[in-house]
């Protein structure tokens, strides 16, 4: 079943994405929750539109993303969590950590958009972090965790 997606889902799409799923997940997840509406040729019409005049917005979306992009690309972060005597991290550092350090630098930067590449941070070292400002502008961001 063809549905056109009403917001970003993770595994599925982006918004305004046509995208062929299984017929129950549409009617009874998609559907229902709001998430998607079905693809029929009014609908298509309707997005076709939308996209349209939306374009210029989205254009300068992403140069401000790209703009943001080229400022993060030179920022290295220093997180300091509490540490035992060999190195290890009480609990581990999180995306709301990396979130916190750069607002105190100055970017405002949702946590949901920024993803650790390592599955979890609970010793000292130093990481990368993947920061999505964009549907196609993504920045890798070094940070270092170090013992307080």
């Amino acid at each position: 079943m063809e549905i056109i997606l009403k917001q970003d889902v993770a595994t599925l799409g982006h918004k305004d994405d046509i995208v062929t799923v299984k017929n129950g997940y549409a009617r009874n997840y998609l559907i229902p929750q709001g998430i998607a509406t079905a693809a029929t040729v009014s609908a298509k019409k309707v997005l076709a539109e939308n996209i349209k005049q939306r374009a210029h917005k989205e254009a300068k979306i992403k140069a401000d993303a790209e703009a943001i992009a080229q400022k993060l690309e030179g920022v290295k972060l220093t997180i300091g969590a509490k540490t035992s005597t060999t190195g290890k991290i009480f609990g581990s550092v999180n995306t709301i950590q990396i979130a916190e350090s750069l607002k105190e630098k100055g970017f405002d930067i949702d946590r949901k958009n920024i993803y650790i590449k390592e599955e979890q941070v609970k010793e000292v070292g130093s990481y990368t972090a993947e920061i999505k400002l964009h549907r196609e502008v993504k920045v890798s961001l070094e940070f270092e965790v170090v013992g307080e």
